[in-house]
């Protein structure tokens, strides 16, 4: 009986040190030629904000998972569209209603995951609302925050490609 007091001390240095070499994915967003010229309209800093949160997002989605570990995943997001009129549009039209004023939103990504073996596999997601009448939430990002949260999902369950 002694003996096997002497492994499970063991056994938990294994386990830990195990789980502490386990590597969380690493999140690298761009953004699109396209989407670039098109942040001065929007306003350079929201859409910024807006690869900040979906790095956010996908680096918190899979660091609850082991599905993605030791990966390197590449994002472009490639369309960013507002359910609001962000403050940029708003300064340069006065009219718009930052409170009544409603769109249809969404964002689309595109990219590639790079697993720990090697393998490579594309990366392609968009989801837009398809009528003001799904447009749901009062925020400013509420459909390009649904688009993101939906990604990682896809993403932590080995979805890659979804259209």
């Amino acid at each position: 009986m002694r003996k096997l007091a002497f492994f499970a001390p063991l056994a938990a240095a294994v386990a830990f040190a195990g789980i502490a070499a386990a590597q969380p994915a690493s999140v690298n967003v761009t953004l699109s030629h396209a989407l670039e010229r098109e942040a001065q309209t929007l306003g350079e800093r929201e859409v910024q904000e807006q690869v900040d949160r979906l790095t956010w997002v996908l680096q918190s989605r899979l660091a609850d998972t082991a599905a993605l570990d030791g990966a390197r995943i590449e994002l472009v997001l490639t369309d960013l569209k507002p359910n609001r009129p962000t403050m940029e549009q708003i300064a340069k039209r006065p009219g718009l209603d930052p409170i009544r004023s409603r769109s249809i939103g969404g964002a689309a990504i595109e990219g590639t995951v790079i697993l720990a073996d090697g393998s490579t596999h594309e990366v392609s997601y968009d989801w837009f609302s398809s009528n003001l009448a799904d447009v749901r939430g009062h925020g400013t990002w509420t459909d390009a925050d649904r688009a993101y949260s939906r990604l990682a999902r896809n993403l932590a369950t080995g979805r890659y490609e979804v259209r």
